[in-house]
């Protein structure tokens, strides 16, 4: 089966961890013009100035060999099972799998801190008192690979053209960023609107950098199959559309000697494989086609690691721990649709699907049913709310469901049956509360028309694991279906929001800021390609949000969290599916790694390195 994590997920992996992180915040009593090697959340940096290197990399580690992989992680346009375009910013097209690894940022991120950031390009930044003008003073000789100087000319371009045509998923959170200026080559100037999210300032300083020259003579918003110019640690090397692509090592990058840099980016040559089928895919593992493989099959997992490489040694199995939040995984409903309008028919929905017996008889066992849109974190709603929840939620008075305040609402546990009658008398009750009713054998409403549904999806991997809540909901009436498509018609679908129901991740990292507001808010709903998937347009969930990127401590956010997902939950916009906090990782034996990974990210292939 599937099951979908950041950054590895082989499906629609929405990661958000690019709008998790955020900048120092200061009380208002230390209100002053501050100046800083790196920012975050609530200002508890780990690294001090004048650092040499992160923690968990190996400044030894050799620069050599190739790491290639199946393309297992998507962000804005990019599709799993084909490309396009070279263009991954844009709307249009289907864009190439690693082209982030292409470019710079003013600042990226430490992967065993919830949300630092460091200076890459930046190499120090100011923050006037009202925390609204961030200038970042840029390092010296600063270059783009084909020689040319790197300007914050090209920085206050890229994230004022970003703004106003990049992708949606990038616009979006850019909302309050009013604009970017060059007071001089070396210094930009972000202004910030006062309605800015907590967060904001790092969106910025995490944004690509594109050269203002190079594109001057080009649309941004067209997809291409040229290279743009990058300042990046790699860059394109040779590709064929929708089969593979590869990035090469640029020795001269003026990043590697950074501390952001030292023990990163050890291989010669990133590649990216391109697979429609799965079976192949794992063939094509097995026979070394590549060499570095996250599953998530846990039928391969358990059953399909008996091959001749894996029997001498050749091939290596891992488990290593995932401790960063695992978020929420499901069937979403597309509740712009009037069939899903009321909570009540959702809600029924999500009694058909039995995921004891599906764990048990597909899945090996090997999963834990997801329940929260926080799963695997503390900001994960448990039990009664607590007295700082209830003030959180208790002003909302009437607009809220009965059932926020009460006990934080879990999936039904079936008895593993694989058609528990109990659970699908219940559906049925709930159904007839909503005007829907059978009539010989199908579930109508009230003007007689049929309840159908169509499962979208641009591979087959999970129908096995939608057949038997497809025969469940045929047991209440509904006719449903298993719909495949290509990759290009199905991206389009989902962007303009034509669809009954496909399955989405979302996770927004160790500390959730603009990605809330891009995945679940009202606007977003509105938003052609947004994160919003089910249309969530609650007034309550977009206070609740803004309260969210607002919140001025880590014990403020998880309360504020707890109490958002209590109302998401109680909205009943999914069918709950499964999760694992571990990684399993399966590969070639020509790699090696530190001993212990960094708390938030799985480290391959950022900090791995081949063997001689």
């Amino acid at each position: 089966m599937k099951a979908w994590r950041a950054p590895a997920s082989r499906r629609d992996v929405l990661r958000l961890s690019l709008f998790g992180g955020a900048c120092a915040v200061l009380r208002p009593s230390e209100a002053a013009e501050f100046e800083g090697h790196g920012l975050s959340s609530f200002g508890d940096l780990k690294y001090p100035p004048g650092f040499e290197r992160f923690d968990y990399v190996n400044p030894d580690a050799p620069k050599r060999g190739i790491f290639s992989q199946q393309v297992a992680t998507t962000i804005y346009n990019q599709n799993f099972n084909t490309f396009d375009t070279l263009h991954i910013y844009a709307l249009r097209g289907a864009g190439a799998a690693g082209m982030s690894a292409c470019f710079a940022s003013l600042m990226s991120a430490s992967l065993d801190e919830p949300d630092a950031v460091y200076g890459q390009a930046a190499l120090s930044v100011t923050i006037s008192a009202d925390r609204l003008h961030y200038r970042f003073r840029l390092r010296p000789d600063l270059a783009f690979h084909d020689g040319s100087p790197l300007t914050a000319e090209d920085c206050a371009w890229s994230f004022n053209t970003l703004k106003a045509k990049g992708h949606p998923l990038i616009a979006e959170p850019l909302q309050s960023f009013v604009v970017a200026e060059a007071e001089a080559l070396d210094l930009l100037r972000v202004d910030l609107a006062p309605t800015r999210g907590r967060d904001l300032p790092l969106v910025v300083a995490a944004l690509p950098i594109f050269s203002k020259a190079w594109w001057s003579t080009r649309d941004f918003e067209r997809s291409t199959l040229e290279p743009p110019l990058g300042s990046g640690p790699y860059k394109v090397k040779r590709f064929d559309v929708g089969t593979f692509i590869e990035f090469e090592r640029v020795a001269s990058w003026w990043g590697h000697r950074l501390p952001t840099g030292v023990g990163l980016n050890n291989f010669e040559l990133l590649r990216f494989d391109y697979f429609r089928d799965r079976d192949v895919a794992f063939e094509a593992f097995k026979a070394g086609t590549f060499l570095f493989r996250e599953e998530f099959t846990s039928r391969y997992w358990a059953t399909g690691y008996d091959f001749p490489a894996m029997r001498d040694g050749r091939v290596k199995k891992e488990v290593l721990p995932d401790q960063t939040p695992s978020g929420a995984q499901g069937w979403f409903f597309n509740t712009r649709k009037p069939k899903f309008k009321d909570p009540r028919v959702r809600q029924a929905l999500g009694y058909a699907f039995d995921f004891e017996w599906t764990n048990r008889n597909i899945m090996f066992s090997s999963f834990d049913r997801t329940v929260s849109f926080f799963q695997n974190s503390d900001m994960m709603a448990t039990g009664m709310p607590s007295p700082e929840e209830r003030a959180v939620l208790e002003p909302f008075g009437d607009r809220l469901s009965p059932l926020v305040l009460g006990e934080a609402l879990l999936p039904p546990v079936s008895d593993g049956s694989g058609e528990d009658r109990g659970l699908l008398r219940e559906a049925l009750r709930l159904l007839r509360e909503a005007n829907w009713h059978i009539v010989d054998g199908r579930l109508v409403d009230a003007a007689g028309q049929p309840f159908a549904i169509e499962f979208l999806d641009d591979d087959d991997s999970l129908e096995r694991h939608t057949a038997p809540l497809i025969r469940n909901l045929a047991r209440i009436g509904i006719a449903a279906t298993f719909r495949v498509i290509d990759a290009a018609q199905f991206q389009a679908r989902t962007d303009a929001f034509d669809f009954d129901i496909v399955v989405r991740r979302y996770s927004l990292g160790a500390t959730p800021g603009e990605g809330v507001r891009s995945s679940w808010s009202s606007s977003a709903a509105a938003t052609r390609g947004s994160y919003n998937t089910a249309g969530i347009a609650d007034p309550v969930v977009d206070a609740l949000i803004e309260r969210v990127i607002a919140a001025q401590s880590r014990a403020e956010l998880t309360t504020v969290c707890r109490s958002l997902d209590r109302v998401l939950r109680a909205g009943f916009y999914w069918i709950p599916q499964w999760y694992k906090a571990s990684h399993w990782l399966a590969y070639w034996d020509v790699f090696e790694h530190p001993a212990a990974k960094p708390r938030y990210a799985r480290g391959a292939p950022e900090i791995w390195w081949s063997k001689a």
